[in-house]
Protein backbone atom coordinates (compact mmCIF):
# COMPACT_ATOMS: atom_id res chain seq x y z
CA UNK A 1 0.00 0.00 0.00
CA UNK A 2 1.69 3.68 -1.09
CA UNK A 3 2.38 5.98 1.66
CA UNK A 4 -0.80 8.16 2.47
CA UNK A 5 1.24 10.95 1.97
CA UNK A 6 1.30 10.52 -1.78
CA UNK A 7 -2.53 9.48 -2.13
CA UNK A 8 -4.64 12.33 -2.51
CA UNK A 9 -7.78 13.25 -0.65
CA UNK A 10 -11.45 12.26 -1.27
CA UNK A 11 -13.78 15.32 -1.19
CA UNK A 12 -17.19 15.08 -1.72
CA UNK A 13 -19.28 16.78 -3.37
CA UNK A 14 -21.93 18.19 -0.58
CA UNK A 15 -25.34 19.63 -1.68
CA UNK A 16 -25.00 20.30 -5.24
CA UNK A 17 -27.14 23.04 -5.02
CA UNK A 18 -25.52 24.40 -2.38
CA UNK A 19 -21.85 26.62 -2.12
CA UNK A 20 -19.79 23.22 -2.16
CA UNK A 21 -19.05 23.42 -6.01
CA UNK A 22 -18.77 27.17 -5.70
CA UNK A 23 -15.53 26.54 -2.98
CA UNK A 24 -14.13 23.52 -4.70
CA UNK A 25 -13.77 25.38 -8.11
CA UNK A 26 -12.47 28.47 -6.03
CA UNK A 27 -10.01 25.66 -3.79
CA UNK A 28 -8.50 24.49 -6.97
CA UNK A 29 -7.40 27.50 -8.79
CA UNK A 30 -5.71 28.71 -5.84
CA UNK A 31 -3.82 25.36 -5.49
CA UNK A 32 -0.49 26.73 -6.79
CA UNK A 33 -0.70 30.14 -4.69
CA UNK A 34 -1.52 28.13 -1.21
CA UNK A 35 0.50 24.94 -2.06
CA UNK A 36 -3.11 23.08 -1.76
CA UNK A 37 -2.72 19.10 -1.51
CA UNK A 38 -4.02 16.89 -4.37
CA UNK A 39 -7.96 16.05 -4.18
CA UNK A 40 -10.32 14.06 -6.16
CA UNK A 41 -13.42 15.63 -6.35
CA UNK A 42 -16.53 12.92 -5.90
CA UNK A 43 -19.62 14.22 -7.49
CA UNK A 44 -20.87 15.21 -10.95
CA UNK A 45 -18.86 16.67 -12.99
CA UNK A 46 -21.41 18.47 -15.24
CA UNK A 47 -22.84 20.64 -12.09
CA UNK A 48 -18.79 21.41 -11.87
CA UNK A 49 -19.28 22.51 -15.08
CA UNK A 50 -21.89 24.85 -15.18
CA UNK A 51 -21.17 26.84 -12.17
CA UNK A 52 -18.21 27.38 -13.06
CA UNK A 53 -19.45 28.76 -16.09
CA UNK A 54 -22.16 30.95 -13.91
CA UNK A 55 -19.33 32.15 -12.02
CA UNK A 56 -17.24 32.66 -15.30
CA UNK A 57 -14.57 31.14 -13.73
CA UNK A 58 -11.96 28.77 -16.30
CA UNK A 59 -11.56 25.64 -14.61
CA UNK A 60 -10.49 22.12 -16.80
CA UNK A 61 -12.33 19.15 -15.49
CA UNK A 62 -10.93 15.24 -16.15
CA UNK A 63 -12.34 11.98 -15.04
CA UNK A 64 -10.12 10.28 -13.00
CA UNK A 65 -9.70 7.87 -9.83
CA UNK A 66 -7.37 7.31 -7.00
CA UNK A 67 -4.13 6.39 -8.80
CA UNK A 68 -4.59 9.17 -11.35
CA UNK A 69 -5.89 11.79 -9.21
CA UNK A 70 -2.59 13.11 -8.17
CA UNK A 71 -0.99 13.27 -11.81
CA UNK A 72 -3.66 15.10 -13.02
CA UNK A 73 -4.47 17.70 -10.04
CA UNK A 74 -1.86 20.50 -11.34
CA UNK A 75 -3.56 21.09 -14.94
CA UNK A 76 -7.32 19.97 -13.84
CA UNK A 77 -9.61 19.71 -11.07
CA UNK A 78 -9.98 15.15 -10.55
CA UNK A 79 -13.58 13.92 -10.76
CA UNK A 80 -14.78 10.75 -10.35
CA UNK A 81 -18.21 10.56 -11.93
CA UNK A 82 -21.15 10.27 -9.41
CA UNK A 83 -24.08 11.57 -11.01
CA UNK A 84 -26.64 13.80 -9.30
CA UNK A 85 -29.71 12.63 -10.18
CA UNK A 86 -31.05 15.60 -11.84
CA UNK A 87 -30.25 19.01 -13.24
CA UNK A 88 -29.32 21.26 -10.67
CA UNK A 89 -29.79 25.38 -10.39
CA UNK A 90 -27.48 26.72 -7.70
CA UNK A 91 -29.25 27.86 -4.80
CA UNK A 92 -32.60 25.45 -5.77
CA UNK A 93 -32.05 22.46 -3.63
CA UNK A 94 -33.85 19.29 -4.85
CA UNK A 95 -34.95 15.83 -2.95
CA UNK A 96 -33.61 14.23 -6.16
CA UNK A 97 -29.87 14.90 -5.54
CA UNK A 98 -30.09 12.87 -2.13
CA UNK A 99 -29.06 9.66 -3.75
CA UNK A 100 -25.86 11.30 -5.25
CA UNK A 101 -24.65 13.45 -2.33
CA UNK A 102 -25.08 9.90 0.15
CA UNK A 103 -22.87 8.11 -2.56
CA UNK A 104 -20.32 10.77 -2.68
CA UNK A 105 -19.98 10.22 1.35
CA UNK A 106 -19.83 6.38 0.79
CA UNK A 107 -17.34 6.40 -1.75
CA UNK A 108 -15.09 8.50 -0.44
CA UNK A 109 -15.25 6.42 3.51
CA UNK A 110 -14.84 3.29 1.15
CA UNK A 111 -11.73 4.90 -0.66
CA UNK A 112 -9.92 5.72 2.46
CA UNK A 113 -10.44 2.78 4.50
CA UNK A 114 -9.27 1.05 1.75
CA UNK A 115 -6.28 2.90 1.31
CA UNK A 116 -7.23 4.42 -2.01
CA UNK A 117 -6.88 7.66 -0.39
CA UNK A 118 -5.94 9.50 2.54
CA UNK A 119 -8.58 11.26 4.37
CA UNK A 120 -12.23 11.88 3.34
CA UNK A 121 -13.11 15.64 3.18
CA UNK A 122 -16.95 16.31 2.75
CA UNK A 123 -18.32 19.78 1.59
CA UNK A 124 -21.68 20.89 3.58
CA UNK A 125 -25.02 18.90 3.28
CA UNK A 126 -28.42 20.01 3.48
CA UNK A 127 -30.05 17.76 6.18
CA UNK A 128 -33.34 18.65 5.81
CA UNK A 129 -33.09 17.54 1.87
CA UNK A 130 -31.70 14.11 2.89
CA UNK A 131 -34.50 13.33 5.58
CA UNK A 132 -37.12 14.19 3.29
CA UNK A 133 -35.55 11.27 1.06
CA UNK A 134 -35.49 8.91 3.88
CA UNK A 135 -31.84 9.61 5.06
CA UNK A 136 -32.27 8.36 9.16
CA UNK A 137 -29.41 9.90 10.90
CA UNK A 138 -29.37 13.56 12.17
CA UNK A 139 -26.04 14.72 9.93
CA UNK A 140 -23.21 14.05 8.82
CA UNK A 141 -20.98 12.62 11.73
CA UNK A 142 -23.62 9.95 12.79
CA UNK A 143 -24.01 8.82 9.09
CA UNK A 144 -20.34 8.30 8.92
CA UNK A 145 -19.57 6.19 11.81
CA UNK A 146 -22.52 4.03 10.97
CA UNK A 147 -20.47 3.57 7.25
CA UNK A 148 -17.39 2.98 9.80
CA UNK A 149 -19.00 0.11 12.06
CA UNK A 150 -21.02 -1.91 9.00
CA UNK A 151 -17.08 -1.62 7.50
CA UNK A 152 -15.19 -3.12 10.34
CA UNK A 153 -17.77 -4.38 12.30
CA UNK A 154 -16.99 -2.86 15.62
CA UNK A 155 -18.92 0.22 17.10
CA UNK A 156 -17.62 3.57 16.62
CA UNK A 157 -18.23 6.63 18.64
CA UNK A 158 -18.25 9.81 16.68
CA UNK A 159 -16.39 12.97 18.41
CA UNK A 160 -17.18 16.42 17.17
CA UNK A 161 -14.05 18.85 17.10
CA UNK A 162 -13.83 22.10 15.88
CA UNK A 163 -10.64 23.30 15.07
CA UNK A 164 -9.49 26.83 14.66
CA UNK A 165 -6.25 28.63 14.85
CA UNK A 166 -7.16 29.69 18.02
CA UNK A 167 -9.69 27.29 19.52
CA UNK A 168 -10.51 23.35 19.72
CA UNK A 169 -13.78 23.03 21.11
CA UNK A 170 -15.92 19.50 21.36
CA UNK A 171 -19.33 19.18 22.05
CA UNK A 172 -20.32 16.03 24.10
CA UNK A 173 -23.77 16.00 22.82
CA UNK A 174 -24.33 17.13 19.52
CA UNK A 175 -27.57 17.62 17.24
CA UNK A 176 -30.57 17.84 20.38
CA UNK A 177 -32.77 20.12 21.51
CA UNK A 178 -31.22 22.03 24.16
CA UNK A 179 -34.17 20.84 26.80
CA UNK A 180 -33.22 17.03 26.66
CA UNK A 181 -29.53 17.96 27.02
CA UNK A 182 -29.38 17.15 31.41
CA UNK A 183 -30.77 14.41 30.79
CA UNK A 184 -28.68 12.55 27.76
CA UNK A 185 -25.73 13.76 29.45
CA UNK A 186 -23.99 11.26 32.05
CA UNK A 187 -21.01 10.65 33.64
CA UNK A 188 -19.95 8.04 31.01
CA UNK A 189 -20.31 9.70 28.19
CA UNK A 190 -17.96 12.46 28.91
CA UNK A 191 -15.27 10.20 30.15
CA UNK A 192 -15.81 8.27 26.84
CA UNK A 193 -15.60 11.77 24.56
CA UNK A 194 -12.28 12.85 26.52
CA UNK A 195 -10.97 9.67 26.43
CA UNK A 196 -11.12 9.98 22.09
CA UNK A 197 -10.17 13.28 22.36
CA UNK A 198 -7.32 12.66 24.26
CA UNK A 199 -6.17 9.22 21.96
CA UNK A 200 -6.72 11.37 18.74
CA UNK A 201 -5.29 14.56 19.67
CA UNK A 202 -1.96 12.19 20.71
CA UNK A 203 -2.00 10.06 17.88
CA UNK A 204 -3.12 12.85 15.00
CA UNK A 205 -2.60 16.20 16.56
CA UNK A 206 0.64 14.98 17.62
CA UNK A 207 0.53 16.88 21.20
CA UNK A 208 2.08 14.62 23.43
CA UNK A 209 0.12 15.59 26.54
CA UNK A 210 -3.41 17.52 25.96
CA UNK A 211 -4.82 19.75 28.18
CA UNK A 212 -8.53 18.83 28.52
CA UNK A 213 -10.61 21.87 29.61
CA UNK A 214 -13.87 20.60 31.00
CA UNK A 215 -16.68 23.04 31.07
CA UNK A 216 -19.63 22.43 33.04
CA UNK A 217 -23.22 22.14 32.37
CA UNK A 218 -24.96 25.23 34.22
CA UNK A 219 -23.99 28.31 34.72
CA UNK A 220 -21.01 29.37 37.23
CA UNK A 221 -20.44 25.49 36.76
CA UNK A 222 -23.46 24.74 40.01
CA UNK A 223 -22.77 27.11 42.20
CA UNK A 224 -21.95 24.33 44.48
CA UNK A 225 -24.95 23.10 43.65
CA UNK A 226 -27.44 26.54 43.62
CA UNK A 227 -27.56 26.19 40.00
CA UNK A 228 -27.91 23.04 39.46
CA UNK A 229 -26.68 19.56 40.36
CA UNK A 230 -25.56 18.02 37.31
CA UNK A 231 -22.07 19.34 37.41
CA UNK A 232 -21.20 17.95 40.72
CA UNK A 233 -23.24 14.70 40.29
CA UNK A 234 -21.94 14.09 36.39
CA UNK A 235 -19.21 16.44 35.33
CA UNK A 236 -16.64 16.38 38.38
CA UNK A 237 -16.70 12.36 38.79
CA UNK A 238 -16.41 11.98 34.86
CA UNK A 239 -12.93 14.23 35.66
CA UNK A 240 -12.17 12.47 38.29
CA UNK A 241 -11.94 9.22 36.47
CA UNK A 242 -10.48 10.85 33.66
CA UNK A 243 -7.84 12.10 36.02
CA UNK A 244 -7.29 8.89 37.41
CA UNK A 245 -6.61 7.67 34.12
CA UNK A 246 -3.66 9.66 33.39
CA UNK A 247 -5.43 12.11 31.13
CA UNK A 248 -5.10 16.23 31.82
CA UNK A 249 -8.18 17.00 31.88
CA UNK A 250 -9.81 20.00 34.09
CA UNK A 251 -12.63 21.51 35.82
CA UNK A 252 -15.67 21.70 35.69
CA UNK A 253 -15.07 25.27 34.46
CA UNK A 254 -17.75 28.15 34.35
CA UNK A 255 -18.23 28.39 30.23
CA UNK A 256 -18.26 32.13 30.25
CA UNK A 257 -15.06 32.26 31.44
CA UNK A 258 -13.29 29.88 29.52
CA UNK A 259 -12.93 31.21 26.02
CA UNK A 260 -10.56 34.76 26.67
CA UNK A 261 -7.29 34.89 25.26
CA UNK A 262 -6.01 34.36 28.77
CA UNK A 263 -8.04 31.26 29.39
CA UNK A 264 -7.30 29.56 26.14
CA UNK A 265 -3.20 29.88 26.50
CA UNK A 266 -4.07 27.05 29.62
CA UNK A 267 -5.19 24.11 27.33
CA UNK A 268 -5.51 22.34 24.14
CA UNK A 269 -9.12 21.93 23.80
CA UNK A 270 -12.55 22.36 25.90
CA UNK A 271 -14.77 20.46 25.75
CA UNK A 272 -18.11 21.67 26.62
CA UNK A 273 -21.48 20.25 27.38
CA UNK A 274 -23.41 20.68 24.29
CA UNK A 275 -23.67 22.20 20.53
CA UNK A 276 -24.08 25.97 21.11
CA UNK A 277 -21.92 25.79 24.32
CA UNK A 278 -18.45 24.47 21.99
CA UNK A 279 -19.82 26.07 18.63
CA UNK A 280 -20.34 29.81 19.29
CA UNK A 281 -17.23 30.44 20.68
CA UNK A 282 -15.30 28.30 17.79
CA UNK A 283 -17.44 30.36 15.17
CA UNK A 284 -16.75 33.62 16.76
CA UNK A 285 -13.23 33.02 16.87
CA UNK A 286 -12.72 31.18 13.63
CA UNK A 287 -15.63 31.92 11.08
CA UNK A 288 -14.07 31.36 8.21
CA UNK A 289 -11.22 29.12 8.96
CA UNK A 290 -12.43 26.48 11.53
CA UNK A 291 -12.38 23.02 10.35
CA UNK A 292 -15.16 20.06 11.39
CA UNK A 293 -12.90 17.46 12.54
CA UNK A 294 -14.40 13.80 13.71
CA UNK A 295 -12.69 11.87 16.00
CA UNK A 296 -12.90 8.24 16.98
CA UNK A 297 -13.10 7.06 12.92
CA UNK A 298 -10.97 4.55 11.96
CA UNK A 299 -9.98 7.11 8.97
CA UNK A 300 -9.77 11.37 8.65
CA UNK A 301 -12.56 13.39 8.25
CA UNK A 302 -12.80 17.15 7.85
CA UNK A 303 -15.87 19.45 6.44
CA UNK A 304 -15.90 23.26 6.52
CA UNK A 305 -17.58 24.58 9.53
CA UNK A 306 -20.45 26.00 7.84
CA UNK A 307 -23.49 25.02 5.82
CA UNK A 308 -24.81 24.89 2.43
CA UNK A 309 -25.45 28.54 2.17
CA UNK A 310 -28.07 28.47 -0.53
CA UNK A 311 -28.60 31.97 -0.79
CA UNK A 312 -25.36 33.27 -2.15
CA UNK A 313 -24.85 29.85 -4.03
CA UNK A 314 -23.64 30.50 -7.97
CA UNK A 315 -23.13 34.45 -6.75
CA UNK A 316 -19.21 34.18 -6.65
CA UNK A 317 -19.19 35.07 -3.00
CA UNK A 318 -18.47 32.41 -0.80
CA UNK A 319 -15.48 32.20 1.10
CA UNK A 320 -13.26 28.96 0.29
CA UNK A 321 -11.26 29.74 3.49
CA UNK A 322 -13.17 27.08 5.75
CA UNK A 323 -12.70 24.19 2.46
CA UNK A 324 -8.64 24.79 2.40
CA UNK A 325 -8.48 24.78 6.07
CA UNK A 326 -9.81 21.64 5.90
CA UNK A 327 -8.26 20.07 2.80
CA UNK A 328 -4.89 21.00 5.09
CA UNK A 329 -5.58 19.90 8.18
CA UNK A 330 -6.84 16.21 6.59
CA UNK A 331 -3.64 16.10 4.62
CA UNK A 332 -1.64 17.11 7.45
CA UNK A 333 -3.41 14.74 10.29
CA UNK A 334 -3.71 11.51 7.80
CA UNK A 335 0.18 11.61 7.67
CA UNK A 336 0.47 11.47 11.24
CA UNK A 337 1.29 7.28 12.41
CA UNK A 338 -0.94 5.92 14.72
CA UNK A 339 -4.33 7.62 13.76
CA UNK A 340 -6.41 4.68 14.11
CA UNK A 341 -8.16 3.50 17.25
Amino acid sequence: MPPRSSLPLALTQGDPAGIGPDITLAAWLRRGELDLPPFLFLGDAGILAARASQLGLTVPLKVADPVTARGIFRDALPVLLIEAGIGVNAGEPHVATAKGTIAAIEMAVSLSMGGQTSAVVTNPIAKSVLYNAGFGFPGHTEFLADLATRATGKPVMPVMLLAGPKLRAIPVTIHIPLKDVPQVLTCELIVETCRITDHDLRHRFGISKPRLAVAGLNPHAGENGALGKEDDEIVRPAIEILRGEGIDAFGPLPADTMFHDEARRRYDVAVCMYHDQALIPAKALGFDDSVNVTLGLPFVRTSPDHGTAFGIAGKGIAKEDSLVAALRLASEISGKTGSAR
